[in-house]
């Protein structure tokens, strides 16, 4: 069985987030998995100019994930501020019931509470917020996501999903991205993600489900 192919944003200023992620996912796991962090100084394709209102290094580096797998087979794009509870292989099975899906992804429909979130950065409301934090592509249908239109497309293209056809856009159960802070608390939801803020961040520290995401780094970090 060829592994599935994880890709993870990595931004400097979260690296505990990225490496707990993939902890939760190395433990929940029934396959095998390839995980790819996502660092812009990496990818030679990504040339995209640094925009201010960008609050992290992936926020357009993930549309490059099927030109990275080579427009080949199935790969997930997952924010770094998230924490799996449930096998990833299951997210696979709405692939199943969705056969003409291009991409998949939790079709959110809310308004921040807030507006400013972690580091500072700006919380804006916008059509389809956070549905590109997980995303789950048929590699081969979406060929439109060339380097080329990822480096100059608008933002609100890219992360409104303008790229693919309405009957081509698949949907996952809006468990698999569960907004903490902006939804109730959930303990049966399968990904946690923590938008507003990560327990990593001293004001985030009391946040709903943080004592799962610390239990989680202090196994990372165990040894012997």
């Amino acid at each position: 069985m060829s592994p599935l192919n994880v890709f993870i944003g990595f931004d400097e200023r979260e690296t505990v987030a990225y490496h707990v992620l993939c902890q939760s996912l190395i433990e929940q796991s029934s396959i095998p998995l390839a995980i790819t962090p996502l660092r812009s100084k990496t990818l030679p394709a990504f040339q995209r100019q640094t925009s201010k209102s960008q609050a992290t290094d992936f926020s357009f580096t993930r549309f490059l994930v099927p030109y990275l797998c080579g427009y080949r087979g199935v790969a997930v794009f997952l924010d770094c501020d998230m924490l799996v509870r449930s096998d990833p292989a299951d997210i696979l099975t709405h692939l199943t019931t969705q056969p003409d899906a291009s991409v998949l992804v939790c079709p959110h429909e809310y308004t921040p509470k807030d507006s400013i979130k972690f580091l500072g950065n700006e919380q804006k409301a916008y059509p389809r917020k956070n549905w590109t934090s997980v995303m789950v592509f048929r590699n081969d249908r979406c060929r439109q996501l060339t380097p080329d239109y990822v480096n100059t497309a608008s933002a609100a293209d890219l992360h409104r999903l303008a790229w693919v056809a309405p009957q081509h856009l698949g949907f996952l159960p809006l468990t698999w991205n569960w907004l903490v802070g902006e939804y109730a608390a959930n303990p049966t939801a399968h990904l946690y993600h923590w938008t507003v803020g990560g327990p990593y961040f001293p004001e985030y520290a009391h946040t709903d489900h943080a004592d799962e995401w610390l239990s989680v780094k202090d196994r990372m970090l165990r040894a012997g």
